[in-house]
């Protein structure tokens, strides 16, 4: 294994040096001292398996060090590293696609257990994270507007999206013309939408209906 660790402190770099040299069968150990040291390494040395990035380098932030890293060199799993308390940057972390995050006062073996799992290919997240992304999950399900709608509604709005006429859906749910309309009108106001193209493309693109069914 190949690892590249970027942090503005010498002492941290040869602790994490040590720990992992201890630990886990590396080949190299990159150092570099800020964020533009970091890149220049990965840039002579592409075939680096994993950077742990500091999250507070003096130079280029962590956060935007790792947008360049993933950006340029994708198969590079990135652990970050801080002081800080992992719910406090974790899912802007993952959401530019690090691959794990640590703080600098957990125990060696679990540094050692990040670094093997995201070399794998692995996630590695602590359960405060885990718990973290569960209810960002949950908000943003929340946030989606089809859940706004009632259950008529939703049954509507999956048939217009599918391609049925209005006057197929009142044959369908034996309601009259009239209140299809009414369904439709009252759903488009709620999705902020305007025409039933609209309701299409939101339907597939949340896998609401299979594509060209009708």
């Amino acid at each position: 294994m190949k690892i590249l660790i970027a942090d503005d402190h010498p002492l941290i770099r040869t602790g994490l040096r040590q720990i992992l040299s201890d630990s886990i069968a590396i080949q190299t150990v990159y150092e570099a001292g800020d964020g533009h040291s970091a890149m220049k390494e990965l840039a002579a040395h592409p075939d680096i398996d994993v950077l742990v990035l500091d999250i507070s380098m003096p130079d280029k932030d962590g956060m935007e060090v790792l947008k360049d890293v993933k950006a340029r060199y994708p198969e590079v799993a990135v652990l970050m590293l801080s002081i800080q308390p992992e719910t406090q940057y974790a899912l802007r972390a993952l959401r530019f696609g690090a691959s794990g995050c640590l703080n600098k006062a957990s125990a060696p073996e679990e540094l050692v257990d990040a670094i093997t799992q995201v070399q794998r290919g692995g996630r590695y997240i602590n359960d405060e994270v885990s718990e973290l992304l569960l209810q960002n999950l949950q908000q943003k399900q929340q946030d989606l507007p089809h859940l706004q709608l009632s259950e008529r509604e939703y049954q509507v709005m999956v048939m217009l999206a599918s391609g049925v006429s209005i006057s197929d859906i009142s044959s369908k749910l034996f309601l009259s013309v009239k209140t299809i309309s009414t369904y439709r009108a009252r759903l488009l106001a709620k999705m902020n939408m305007k025409n039933n193209y609209q309701l299409t493309c939101y339907a597939m693109g949340h896998d609401l209906i299979k594509p060209f069914s009708r």
